[in-house]
């Protein structure tokens, strides 16, 4: 009974390279692929699929700050207020170098033009998916505390 009244889940957020994220929050939001989703505290066991986005978190030891983790692609599962992401790549805020990904989104971006005019489209849906990292890292890099 005492387990149902716990108000803080842990969130951990890890890649291939190990633990990225590891904090105790009253509150995460993550983009799925069907649409974002909000998790507390006893929610229900869930594994969803996500998609390039920014993972938001609001920790229990700073209510009036939300870290902010760009994360791509990747799986959520809740279970036992735990919340667990797996993602091949992800990348706080305070650690996003914003000129390197400024770089990257030029980068994506000149290649989707050639790719475009050679009619290659596996190479522009390669290009748009580094595209969609680069914006996504830029975006999550303006809430650096």
């Amino acid at each position: 009974m005492a387990e149902n009244t716990k108000k803080v889940i842990t969130v951990n957020i890890v890649t291939p390279d190990g633990v990225v994220y590891d904090h105790h929050a009253n509150l995460v939001v993550v983009c799925a692929i069907d649409g974002d989703l909000g998790i507390m505290a006893n929610h229900e066991p869930i594994i969803a699929p996500l998609k390039i986005g920014e993972v938001r978190v609001k920790r229990t030891d700073d209510p009036d700050h939300e870290d902010a983790i760009a994360v791509n692609g990747g799986f959520l599962e809740v279970n036992n207020n735990v919340a667990s992401i797996v993602a091949d790549s992800a990348e706080r805020a305070r650690n996003i170098d914003l000129t390197r990904a400024e770089r990257a989104r030029q980068r994506a971006e000149e290649k989707i033009k050639a790719a475009e005019a050679e009619h290659d489209i596996d190479e522009v849906n390669r290009a748009q998916i580094a595209l969609n990292r680069a914006i996504n890292r830029i975006n999550v890099s303006k809430h650096r505390r």
